[in-house]
C-alpha cells in the first residue's frame, strides 16, 4: 500500500509541472498587468516641463469619467450596436445549424457551405471595415447602384441629378453597417458551435418525438434548444464580451471620430483616445469599470439562462 501512494503522488508531481508554463505566462502577461491597471487608475499622469509626473488622485478618475467622458453614453452606444448585430446574428446561425443538422433535409454540398459562411470570420475586421468604407462612401458601388435603380424606375427623371446618401453621417446607417459587419464576420462561427452542439444531440429523441407525432418545429423547440441551452449561453457571453470590446470596426469605418455626433463611439475608442494622450490613470480608470460591466452583465446572462430545478435552483 505504501509503495502504491508514493507511486501515485510522483504521478501527480508531473501535473503541477505541466501547470507551471501556463501559471508563469498568466502571472506575467494577465495578473501582473490587471493590478497594475488596478493602481494606475489611482493615479494621474501629466507633463512637467520634459518630464512625465505621476501623482497620486484617488478615485478622481472615476469620478472624471462619469462626469466628463460620457461614459454612459459610449456604453449606451455599444450595446445598441452588439445586440443590432447579434440578434440577427444568432437567428441566421440557428437556421443554418438546423438546416445542416436534419438528416431529412439531405443537403448536398455541406462542406462547402460549411467552409464559404466560415470564410468572413477569417478576414481582418480591418480589411473588412476598409472594404465598407469603399462601398458605402458617396461615390461608391452603393451610391452608383441606388442612382441606377432610381433611373431606372423613373423616379429620377433624365438630367436630373442625384444626391448620394452620406451614410457616414447619419446615426442609423452607421450603426447599422457597424452591426452588419459584425454579424457577417461571426453568424460563420457561430453557426459552427451551434451545429456541433445539434450533432451531439442522441437521434433517439428525435426518433421517439417523431413517434409521437411532434412536428418538426415542436421538435425544435421542446428538444434542440433547451439541450442546446449551455452553448447558447456560452455564445452569448462570449458575442457579449467581444462586443463590449468593440473596437476595429467603428474606430476604421468612422476614422475614430465616433461620428455622426459620437453615436459609434465605443468604450474601447474612449479608452483609445485617453492612452494615446498619455492619460494613463484615466484610462486603467476606464479599463477597470469596463473589467466590472463584462463581469456583471457577464452574470446576468448566466443567471436568466441557467437551468433551474423544479425548487428553483441552479
Amino acid at each position: 500500500m505504501k509503495k502504491k501512494n508514493r507511486s501515485v503522488v510522483s504521478y501527480n508531481k508531473w501535473g503541477y509541472i505541466f501547470l507551471i508554463p501556463f501559471t508563469v505566462t498568466f502571472i506575467i502577461f494577465q495578473l501582473i498587468p490587471l493590478v497594475s491597471t488596478v493602481v494606475n487608475s489611482f493615479y494621474i499622469n501629466y507633463r512637467d516641463g520634459l518630464e512625465t509626473v505621476v501623482k497620486f488622485n484617488g478615485v478622481q478618475n472615476y469620478v472624471k469619467i462619469f462626469t466628463e467622458d460620457h461614459v454612459l453614453r459610449n456604453f449606451g452606444n455599444t450595446m445598441i450596436m452588439w445586440i443590432m448585430g447579434f440578434i440577427p446574428q444568432i437567428v441566421i446561425s440557428l437556421l443554418f445549424a438546423a438546416w445542416f443538422s436534419d438528416p431529412s433535409l439531405r443537403l448536398k454540398g455541406q462542406r462547402f457551405f460549411k467552409t464559404v459562411i466560415y470564410l468572413p470570420n477569417l478576414i481582418m475586421a480591418a480589411a473588412f471595415s476598409m472594404l465598407f468604407f469603399t462601398l458605402f462612401a458617396q461615390e461608391g458601388p452603393v451610391n452608383n447602384i441606388m442612382e441606377s435603380i432610381q433611373r431606372l424606375f423613373g423616379v429620377l427623371k433624365e438630367g436630373e441629378a442625384y444626391t448620394p446618401y452620406d451614410f457616414m453621417a447619419h446615426t442609423g446607417s452607421v450603426r447599422g453597417l457597424v452591426a452588419l459587419m459584425n454579424c457577417l464576420m461571426w453568424f460563420g462561427n457561430t453557426t459552427i458551435l451551434l451545429l456541433a452542439g445539434m450533432m451531439g444531440i442522441d437521434t433517439s429523441l428525435f426518433e421517439a418525438a417523431e413517434v409521437d407525432g411532434a412536428t418538426s418545429n415542436q421538435i425544435f423547440w421542446r428538444i434542440t434548444l433547451p439541450i442546446l441551452r449551455p452553448i447558447l449561453i456560452y455564445v452569448m457571453i462570449t458575442s457579449l464580451i467581444g462586443g463590449l470590446q468593440m473596437f476595429d470596426v467603428p474606430q476604421i469605418l468612422t476614422n475614430g471620430s465616433g461620428q455622426p455626433n459620437n453615436t459609434s463611439m465605443t468604450l474601447i475608442m474612449q479608452l483609445k483616445a485617453h492612452l494615446y494622450s498619455k492619460n494613463y490613470g484615466v484610462g486603467g480608470a476606464l479599463s477597470v469599470i469596463l473589467f466590472f460591466i463584462t463581469g456583471i452583465l457577464s452574470l446576468i446572462v448566466f443567471k436568466f439562462n441557467g437551468r433551474t430545478d423544479e425548487y428553483g435552483k441552479a
